[in-house]
């Protein structure tokens, strides 16, 4: 629960400091954890980006001075730093759905984003299959897009480019594989500040990990060495997945002293049958001791 703990600690700093830039160097004071991997866990846990519950939060506490002080629109917009008072109205509204002058008035509802505690629930004793790799420098050698974030089910722009791969790609990455995780991989990098409402993007690449090099027209993700907790997976695909990398979030960081760093996140899964129930796979998530 300590890291629980640092972590409302790190969300009652930034409720003190609403009306400033966060100081992301006492944040990480405080949590004992790098800028990175608490915005990483506060998604992660809570649901939204950090980004997005600061931005609530203000725009509530702009809310209540706008119906009980005097102060002017304009003034409340920089107070809660907002550049001009039609950059703070376009917020206001996103959120509120009236116009600061509106709130003004009587009788129009307004809604209230109250301070964030977290808590870790205790639902049961599954255990989670993982092991410590460390890992020199390598390359993701294979195709390259940006797309969507799909929470459910199978990713549709996902499966189209392992669609992509015909049979000599498949053979040309193959080659190309010589580290673990070996084969053909899934790789995620480059979130978007969204990524925890389904609406941000990532980087996604199929291919291989390897310490060759390629020419031609395939894309390459250098990736430094690091770290790397493995999670294994079995079970049907993709559920027993996203059952995972949920436990990752909500039970393996907050109990390990590990905290995740930038990097890319891969997924291997074996060349089997993706509906049997005994359907193997691994998460490899970089990481670093806390």
């Amino acid at each position: 629960m300590d890291f629980i703990n640092r972590m409302n600690e790190g969300i009652k700093y930034v409720d003190r400091h609403l009306t400033e830039d966060i100081n992301f160097e006492e944040l990480e004071r405080i949590t004992l954890c790098s800028e990175y991997h608490f915005k990483k866990m506060f998604s992660s846990l809570s649901g939204i980006p950090l980004s997005e519950y600061i931005r609530r939060r203000r725009l509530s506490l702009a809310a209540f001075e706008l119906t009980n002080t005097d102060l002017r629109v304009i003034d409340i917009a920089f107070k809660y730093g907002y550049n001009s008072s039609d950059s703070f109205a376009r917020a206001f509204q996103k959120v509120h759905g009236i116009t600061p002058s509106e709130a003004k008035e009587d009788g129009y509802l307004l809604k209230s984003y109250p301070p964030m505690t977290l808590q870790l629930s205790i639902v049961g004793g599954n255990e989670m299959e993982y092991r410590i790799v460390e890992k020199e420098a390598f390359n993701i050698i294979g195709l390259k897009k940006r797309v969507s974030i799909v929470f459910e089910g199978v990713n549709p722009e996902i499966a189209s480019m392992w669609e992509e791969l015909d049979d000599e790609m498949i053979q040309q990455l193959k080659t190309l594989s010589n580290i673990e995780p070996q084969g053909l991989i899934s790789a995620s990098t480059n979130f978007s500040e969204g990524r925890m409402e389904e609406k941000g993007e990532l980087d996604h690449y199929v291919g291989v990990a390897t310490t060759k090099e390629t020419t031609g027209t395939l894309s390459v993700l250098t990736v430094p060495r690091s770290n790397w907790a493995v999670f294994n997976v079995e079970g049907p695909f993709p559920e027993a997945l996203q059952d995972i990398w949920g436990r990752i979030y909500s039970e393996w960081f907050p109990s390990s002293n590990y905290e995740q760093v930038e990097g890319p996140e891969i997924l291997w899964n074996e060349e089997m049958d993706l509906s049997s129930p005994k359907f193997k796979s691994e998460i490899w998530i970089p990481v670093k001791k806390s």
